[in-house]
């Protein structure tokens, strides 16, 4: 998208038609503040066109304000170049959830947008201020959302911490994925970003399902991927199923209420290599044994990107770089063959 650079009529200009609606319109909430405690959701937009329609008469933007119908983005233009995003709370603060932030409602030509925020609670109260200046930080309900706070200090707002300005986080073809590096950062041991992760590719549907309706071909192959993910299942730290369990519900829609069985459930077993029976093998490991064709299958389907993201090393064999941190995470087993080599042997094919 290419961002207009037009100038007229100025955003001062405009400006000024929004301070005197403003005002307008706290002064009128004074005067009848039984009707404006009304004024919720769309039915304030129809008020806010209308005292803008007032208000533009002898400047640029007489007859050009409109209110746009339906689901669009903003809910009422001027100029079609100028737009004006209505909210509305009934709690006594100045924060709610904004809009989507792929804006695929958006109203074409429109790029300059400002928010004029009603809090409907006795007294009733209204602030505007442009769009950007007041968008704090993301949250979700069906898909990312900017979450809005009038009174957010300058130089606070998502687009400073992000250290993208809004123009050009807009005008990306991918904007999720900036604000997904941001909050990555701050994930702890286990935790994903969830949703802006989704994509068609992995899209999990409406329904929430539990580990033991899914069938036992289904759960091997789920277990040989998150083998593959998630190396650390292979150690003693206390939190080493928690990527496992976050994933599952956040990429497969799946519950997996005791997660450490699907792994360890059965204490220990033995292995035969090279002509020797090995005993006293952790369970964890003769599972793994058992569905190495699956996991050899997901190393090689796997992106490469996810695969660095997951495993925090730069990926240059994918196969030798699982065998490695699965010997680093089983080293406090004390095993009395070469896991390496045996690895090796086993990830032939």
């Amino acid at each position: 998208m290419v961002v207009s650079v037009n100038s007229t009529p100025s955003k001062e200009v405009f400006q000024s038609l929004l301070d005197d609606t403003v005002k307008y319109l706290k002064a009128e909430a004074t005067k009848s503040p039984k009707t404006y405690l009304s004024y919720l959701g769309n039915k304030l937009e129809g008020v806010v066109a209308d005292v803008m329609t007032q208000t533009a008469k002898g400047t640029p933007f007489e007859d050009s304000i409109e209110l746009i119908s339906g689901q669009r983005f903003p809910d009422i233009i001027a100029k079609k170049y100028y737009g004006v995003e209505v909210k509305t709370s009934k709690q006594n603060h100045w924060t709610t959830t904004g809009n989507s932030v792929l804006e695929s409602t958006r109203v074409d030509d429109i790029e300059r947008i400002y928010m004029l925020f009603g809090k409907m609670v006795s007294p009733v109260d209204f602030m505007c201020r442009p769009y950007e200046e007041c968008l704090s930080e993301i949250v979700v309900t069906h898909s990312p959302r900017y979450q809005i706070d009038m009174e957010l200090p300058e130089g606070q707002t998502i687009f400073d911490k992000l250290n993208i300005p809004y123009d050009q986080l807009r005008s990306l073809p991918n904007p999720i994925k900036p604000i997904t590096d941001y909050y990555r950062q701050f994930l702890k041991a286990g935790e994903q970003v969830w949703w802006l992760e989704q994509d068609e590719a992995k899209a999990t549907g409406l329904i929430i399902k539990s580990w033991n309706n899914i069938a036992i071909t289904e759960r091997n192959k789920l277990i040989a991927s998150s083998m593959v993910y998630f190396p650390e299942v292979f150690s003693n730290s206390q939190h080493k199923f928690n990527g496992v369990g976050t994933w599952l519900i956040n990429d497969h829609g799946i519950i997996c209420p005791n997660t450490r069985d699907a792994y360890t459930a059965g204490g220990r077993g033995q292995i035969e290599w090279k002509k020797r029976v090995y005993t006293g093998i952790p369970k964890v490991l003769i599972k793994m044994i058992n569905l190495i064709d699956l996991i050899r299958n997901a190393i090689d389907c796997a992106n490469k990107e996810v695969l660095t993201r997951y495993w925090c090393i730069k990926v240059t064999n994918r196969r030798e770089n699982w065998i490695d941190l699965v010997v680093q995470n089983t080293r406090y087993m004390r095993l009395d063959f070469d896991l390496k080599a045996f690895l090796h042997d086993k990830m032939q094919g």
